[in-house]
């Protein structure tokens, strides 16, 4: 039987184009990517448990008793997963506020040595050394768990105040309060809450590199946002 000459050169032909897609594949993935990311970075969640606070109703300043913790949540990853956040420095947690992608909340806490932790799949914890009549500021970290989103507190250390990543960080975050039904979500859900906590708790306590607030991290006064031209 006579082979037909046109073989080989499909042949060549094929494993070119196998070649050409293994090639292309890559760049089509991180395209996608990108794509992806981009419409997450203009996601915002929302909170039923929570209402919007406008920026000229935001009057919050450190009390002479207490400090002023704002946690911020600037990033849309994992946006339809709430985050919720509780002090725990008793080991019995204590309702905060649920912080959604964008958002920002202010919470007044007792001066000294506390300890938060917020909630998504698991649990994780930031300690503080907080100072009366000073404002800090933590950021809710989202990373990718096994069935849904969890998260981190990320203390935010004075240096950093300064920066154009502090004014992105609050400058895209909007100030939210809780509702009354944010309090009665939390105590529906304390057993879970509690099982979270003391799931990984334990595991923190003993990490060497535990993220920590600085009592020098406190500042005098709220930032002010620069005004854009």
């Amino acid at each position: 039987m006579t082979r037909s000459r046109a073989a080989p050169y499909r042949y060549l032909k094929r494993r070119k184009d196998l070649r050409t897609m293994r090639n292309t594949l890559p760049s089509l993935s991180k395209i996608a990517a990108a794509l992806v990311m981009l419409l997450l970075g203009a996601c915002a969640g929302t909170s039923d448990y929570m209402r919007n606070v406008a920026p000229d109703e935001a009057h919050y300043a450190p009390k002479p008793d207490k400090a002023l913790v704002v946690f911020m949540r600037p990033s849309s990853l994992g946006f339809a997963v709430q985050s919720s956040v509780f002090d725990v420095t008793d080991n019995n947690p204590e309702f905060i506020a649920i912080v959604s992608a964008k958002k920002k909340v202010a919470h007044y806490a007792a001066p000294g040595k506390r300890r938060f932790m917020v909630i998504g799949e698991s649990a994780d914890f930031m300690g503080a050394t907080l100072e009366p009549g000073k404002v800090y500021y933590a950021l809710v970290t989202p990373r990718m768990g096994l069935w849904k989103a969890r998260f981190s507190l990320r203390p935010v250390h004075a240096a950093e105040i300064p920066t154009a990543d502090f004014e992105d960080w609050f400058g895209d975050t909007e100030w939210v309060e809780n509702q009354p039904s944010a309090d009665v979500w939390a105590k529906q859900n304390m057993d879970s809450i509690k099982e979270k906590m003391h799931d990984d708790l334990d595991e923190w306590v003993h990490k060497a590199d535990k993220p920590m607030l600085e009592a020098a991290d406190g500042q005098n006064a709220l930032y002010v946002p620069k005004q854009k031209n």
